[in-house]
């Protein structure tokens, strides 16, 4: 376990300077150069393949770059327990016996150190992250029977306990209804008053650009990065997705991303 690692005073949340990654032989990420502000809401879009998930886990510090730095209020993210990272649905074990409760407990792992068992002050961090979620009526559920969406409220719950205040969400929304996902969109409102700053890859452009504050356009590059009316410009979406994206005829602002030849059969589309 690393040691906790303090926070420098008037240091950005996240500053990422001249980052290159290489995975599996093949350069994932290339000369990535940004930094968010405390309680900022930033979408990740971009094709498949793109970085996106790369980017989070060099982020949490679960990935190590090939040069470059990334700082978590200006120091390397190990050792930084601000920092909760919420991976896509398909690479977890949803048959694990846990509940969603000690699920949520592993939030406070960190803050607890090794050999030390839960006090009362950690399940109150619990209890009041279920119900900031509205799962608190769930929490002795195994995690399985958890609809997509409550999967996702769990491990938000997760980072609440943790105390986290960067969480990275790796395609939170993909593979839920419209009431599911407008719930997370609308769970996120709440993060925003407790200034937490949330980085959400999304293959949804017109979410991005409806829920977002900035937009990051990304393809193993950042294509472009700010509002969604700069970003979101048919030069930049050809760029990053060339023969996927396409103008509709006759339709000046109907946009189209066509995602569906890549891994997973995910989509990408703005209307």
């Amino acid at each position: 376990m690393y040691p906790h690692t303090h926070h420098k005073p008037n240091q950005p949340i996240l500053d990422i300077s001249n980052l290159n990654v290489r995975y599996n032989g093949r350069m994932a990420l290339e000369d990535i150069t940004f930094h968010l502000h405390e309680g900022e809401r930033v979408a990740v879009v971009g094709p498949n393949g793109a970085g996106k998930s790369t980017l989070f886990k060099v982020v949490a510090g679960v990935l190590q770059p090939q040069s470059g730095e990334v700082n978590i209020y200006g120091s390397r993210p190990r050792g930084h327990v601000c920092i909760g990272y919420i991976p896509q649905r398909n690479q977890v074990d949803w048959t694990f016996p846990v509940s969603v409760a000690d699920v949520v407990m592993m939030g406070r792992s960190a803050k607890l150190g090794p050999f030390n068992w839960p006090h009362k002050k950690d399940w109150e961090f619990v209890n009041h992250a279920l119900e900031t979620v509205e799962l608190r009526n769930l929490a002795s559920r195994q995690i399985s029977q958890l609809s997509g969406g409550q999967q996702q409220r769990m491990f938000i719950a997760r980072a609440l306990a943790q105390e986290a205040e960067l969480m990275l969400m790796d395609e939170p929304l993909t593979g839920l209804d419209t009431p599911a996902q407008e719930g997370l969109l609308d769970l996120l409102d709440t993060l925003r008053v407790q200034k937490v700053t949330v980085m959400v890859a999304t293959h949804d452009l017109e979410q991005a650009a409806k829920h977002f504050d900035r937009i990051m356009l990304l393809n193993k590059k950042i294509v472009a990065f700010g509002n969604a009316e700069t970003v979101l410009h048919a030069d930049n979406l050809l760029s990053a997705y060339g023969g996927r994206f396409r103008t509709v005829e006759g339709k000046a602002d109907l946009l189209t991303v066509d995602d569906s030849c890549c891994d997973e059969g995910e989509h990408d589309h703005v209307h």
